[in-house]
C-alpha cells in the first residue's frame, strides 16, 4: 500500500482526471477501502480541495471548483502544455504579461529537473496583427525537440511536407531532408514557425512547424548568423507581407476617403488614419501588390482620391477594366510595371 501522502496525490490525480468518481472504482484504483477513500477524501478537503459526495447507487466523489485555489497536480504533458501556453502569453501584447511571467516562473521552480530543463530551452516570440487561422496545430513531441535545437544551437535536420489540397494525406518523403540553422520558434496566428538559415539554399527561411518531422540526431553546433533587421518578430511579420523582412509592406499608399475617421480607423489594421474633417480622411495603407491595395481600398463604400503614389492609380485604373472584363467575360490587361 501507498504511503499517506503519496496516496493523496494520486487520489487528487484521479478526481482531476474526470467528473465523477464512484468510491468503489476509486478504492479499485487505489488499492485500499472504500473506509481509507472517505479518510483521504476528507485530508483532501482540510487541505483546501472542493470534494463533493455524489449521491447514487454506487455513490462517488467530484472535485468542484472552490472560492480559493488550492495547490494543484499536474503530471509532465499538463506541466509542459502549461509553460508553453504561459511563455507564448507573455509575448502576446495582451495586457498580461506580468501575470503570465510571474505564473511561468512559479511553475517553473515546482517543476522537476527533467522538466525545468525543457522547459528552459523554450524560447517564443509572438507576432503580432495576424488572424488565428484553423488548420493543424504543432506537436508539443516536435516543438520540445526544435527548440532544444535552438538553444543548443545545432544543425537541424528535418522532412518537410509539402502542402496538400482538403482531405489529401500528406507526404513528408517526396523531398529530401532540409539542413538548417534554427534560430527562433515563432507563433502567429494560432500557427508554430520555425525561423532558421536553409544550408542547402543559403537563405532565410520560415517553417511551419505542424509540417515537420525532425530526424535524429542534430548535427554540429554553429555561430548564429544575424537575422536581417536583427528583430526576429518584424523579420517574420515581413515575410507574411511579401516584404524583405524589414516588417514594412512592399507596396504603400495614401489616399482620401469621404468617410469619417472613426469609421475607417477600425477597418484600417496597421494603416495610419488622419481626421481632416467632419466626413472625411487621409489613409496610408500598405499591401503586399499594388491590386492587392487598390482591392483592399475598395472596401470602403465611399469616393476615393488617390494622393499617390502612380503605382496606386494604375492598379486602380486595371482593377476597373478587370471588373469591367469580368461583367463582360473578357480578359484585362496588367498594369504597366514603373
Amino acid at each position: 500500500m501507498q504511503k499517506t501522502s503519496a496516496r493523496l496525490l494520486s487520489l487528487l490525480s484521479l478526481l482531476q482526471a474526470r467528473r465523477d468518481w464512484p468510491g468503489r472504482l476509486l478504492a479499485e484504483r487505489l488499492a485500499v477501502s472504500a473506509r481509507t477513500v472517505r479518510r483521504d477524501v476528507d485530508r483532501l478537503r482540510e487541505l483546501g480541495y472542493p470534494i463533493a459526495a455524489v449521491k447514487g447507487p454506487d455513490g462517488g466523489y467530484r472535485l468542484g471548483a472552490g472560492t480559493e485555489l488550492p495547490p494543484l497536480l499536474f503530471d509532465d504533458e499538463q506541466a509542459v502544455a502549461l509553460a508553453v501556453a504561459l511563455q507564448t502569453a507573455v509575448t502576446t501584447g495582451a495586457g498580461i504579461e506580468e501575470g503570465a511571467a510571474r505564473a511561468l516562473n512559479t511553475v517553473r521552480q515546482v517543476m522537476p529537473a527533467r522538466l525545468r530543463g525543457r522547459i528552459d530551452t523554450l524560447q517564443v516570440t509572438a507576432v503580432a496583427g495576424s488572424a488565428t487561422r484553423p488548420g493543424p496545430q504543432a506537436d508539443t513531441n516536435v516543438l520540445m525537440p526544435l527548440s532544444a535545437a535552438v538553444h543548443a544551437r545545432e544543425v537541424l535536420r528535418f522532412d518537410y511536407a509539402s502542402p496538400s489540397p482538403p482531405g489529401a494525406a500528406r507526404n513528408s518523403t517526396e523531398n529530401p531532408p532540409r539542413q538548417v540553422q534554427p534560430h527562433h520558434l515563432v507563433t502567429s496566428g494560432g500557427r508554430w514557425y520555425l525561423v532558421a538559415w536553409d544550408l542547402d539554399r543559403e537563405d532565410w527561411r520560415t517553417f511551419r512547424v505542424d509540417r515537420i518531422t525532425p530526424r535524429t540526431p542534430t548535427g554540429p553546433r554553429f555561430t548564429p548568423r544575424e537575422l536581417p533587421g536583427g528583430d526576429v518578430a518584424a523579420f517574420v511579420a515581413g515575410r507574411f507581407r511579401g516584404s524583405d523582412g524589414s516588417g514594412k509592406w512592399p507596396c504603400r499608399g495614401e489616399v482620401i476617403l469621404g468617410l469619417p475617421a472613426a469609421m475607417v480607423s477600425p477597418y484600417a489594421r496597421d494603416g495610419l488614419v488622419e481626421e481632416l474633417g467632419p466626413n472625411r480622411c487621409r489613409l496610408i495603407l500598405g499591401s503586399w501588390s499594388w491590386p492587392g491595395l487598390a482591392a483592399d481600398l475598395g472596401r470602403f463604400d465611399t469616393d476615393i482620391e488617390v494622393v499617390g503614389p502612380a503605382e496606386l492609380k494604375d492598379a486602380f485604373a486595371y482593377l476597373a477594366r478587370r471588373y469591367a472584363n469580368a461583367a463582360a467575360d473578357g480578359p484585362a490587361t496588367p498594369p504597366p510595371v514603373r
